[in-house]
């Protein structure tokens, strides 16, 4: 038995028991405490072992095999701006559909001066912030953390997704503070738009967001290389990134 951080695991095992091994269960504390907690009068030798396959707990093989789903509803929306090198470039649209119970807003305070994204709650329950599904690679989840300012501007939240084949429970990023004046610049309202149109969002919810007020950037290099982004065109420089 080995143990690496939050990590306990298994030793690789035997040259002759290799072969018989479909896959080395993984306990990851963080993940699955309750799993965990079940097993803490079983003796250290029996609470991690090899097991096969057909033998893992599915919640253990869903946290520690699976990817991450994430919900994104603003500017993450368009694939290419999740998928730039310091986000996640292994992000996979798995879907798209709605979070019942919020509404979108773009008066989360960023540190630009401009307002951002957010799904906020609503009073009603059939208010609905649509967006598109991603599956990530856990490695990048830290990088993604740091792009939308995870503790300092967002913070996470699990949610609960329509889509047309059911729902799924994916994790997105709420705003920590708001400020209804704020309105964002012309150059976040269009990712948000172009991500939307890109997953064929319902039109009407695409025309609202058309409508949403915005304003000028007045830094004008901050401008010109999130319009590289939207238009697609590699940067020369790392972008300022919007957080949203």
């Amino acid at each position: 038995m080995h143990r690496s951080g939050n990590l306990l695991f298994a030793a690789v095992a035997p040259a002759d028991q290799a072969e018989r091994r479909c896959l080395e269960a993984t306990l990851i504390y963080d993940l699955q405490p309750g799993y965990n907690n079940q097993h803490m009068g079983t003796p250290p030798a029996r609470r991690v072992e090899y097991l096969h396959e057909g033998e893992i707990p599915r919640t253990l093989r869903a946290s520690a095999v699976n990817k991450i789903l994430y919900f994104a509803y603003g500017s993450n929306m368009l694939s290419r701006r999740l998928r730039a090198r310091d986000r996640a470039p292994s992000a996979t649209a798995a879907g798209t559909g709605f979070v019942a119970g919020r509404r979108l807003t773009f008066d989360k305070v960023s540190t630009d001066g401009s307002g951002k994204c957010d799904a906020e709650l609503a009073s009603s329950p059939t208010d609905r912030v649509y967006g598109v599904l991603y599956e990530i690679d856990p490695a990048e989840k830290r990088n993604l953390d740091r792009a939308e300012g995870l503790g300092a501007g967002y913070r996470e939240e699990p949610v609960r997704m329509v889509t047309a084949s059911g729902t799924r429970d994916a994790i997105t990023y709420i705003a920590m503070a708001k400020e209804p004046a704020l309105r964002p610049y012309h150059w976040y309202k269009a990712l948000v738009v172009a991500g939307a149109v890109e997953h064929g969002l319902p039109v009407a919810y695409v025309e609202w967001l058309r409508t949403c007020e915005s304003q000028a950037d007045p830094n004008a290099r901050r401008r010109a290389e999130n319009e590289l982004v939207l238009f697609g065109v590699e940067p020369q420089a790392a972008a300022v990134e919007p957080r949203g």
